[in-house]
C-alpha cells in the first residue's frame, strides 16, 4: 500500500465530519429538538409562522388541537416524514431568502390538513361527502377558511 493509499480514508472522512459537524451545530442553533413534540411553540420558532401561531391561539381549535393534529397524516413514519419534509423545504427557503411575504400552504400540506377536517368532523362531513358527485371532492377551507387560524 502507498502512502497516498494509506490517507485517502481520512481525506474522504472530512468532508463528511464537515457536513454532519455543520448539520448538528444547525440543529442545534435552529432548535431541531422542539419540532420533535406537539408543542405549538415549536412552530412559532420561526418568526414567518407567527401569524398562523397567533391566529390558532385565538381560534376555537386551540383546545381540541395543536398543529400536527391537522398539519401532519396520521401514523409515526407518516407524521415524521412530513415534519422532516416541512423543515427540510422551511430551511431551505429561510436560507435562500426564499419565503414569500404571506406563507402559503403547499398542495400537499392542504390535503394533509383536510384529511384532518374530514376524519376530526367525519359526522357531519360524511353527509356532505355522500351528498356530492363521486368525482367531486369537499374543500372545507372553502367555506370554512379562518377556523383553525383565526385571523
Amino acid at each position: 500500500m502507498t502512502d497516498k493509499g494509506k490517507y485517502l480514508p481520512w481525506l474522504a472522512g472530512i468532508p463528511l465530519g464537515l457536513l454532519l459537524g455543520v448539520g448538528l451545530f444547525t440543529f442545534g442553533y435552529a432548535r431541531g429538538h422542539s419540532y420533535m413534540t406537539d408543542d405549538p411553540a415549536a412552530c412559532a420558532n420561526c418568526h414567518v409562522m407567527n401569524e398562523q401561531h397567533e391566529g390558532w391561539i385565538k381560534s376555537s381549535h386551540r383546545a381540541v388541537a395543536v398543529c400536527n393534529d391537522c398539519h401532519t397524516p396520521p401514523g409515526l413514519i407518516p407524521k415524521y416524514f412530513t415534519k422532516a419534509l416541512n423543515g427540510f423545504n422551511h430551511s431551505l427557503a429561510f436560507t435562500t431568502g426564499g419565503f414569500p411575504d404571506r406563507i402559503q400552504i403547499t398542495g400537499r400540506n392542504a390535503r394533509v390538513a383536510e384529511g384532518a377536517c374530514l376524519k376530526c368532523h367525519a359526522d357531519i362531513t360524511d353527509g356532505i361527502a355522500s351528498a356530492r358527485h363521486s368525482n367531486e371532492s369537499v374543500d372545507c377551507v372553502s367555506c370554512h377558511r379562518n377556523v383553525g387560524h383565526a385571523h
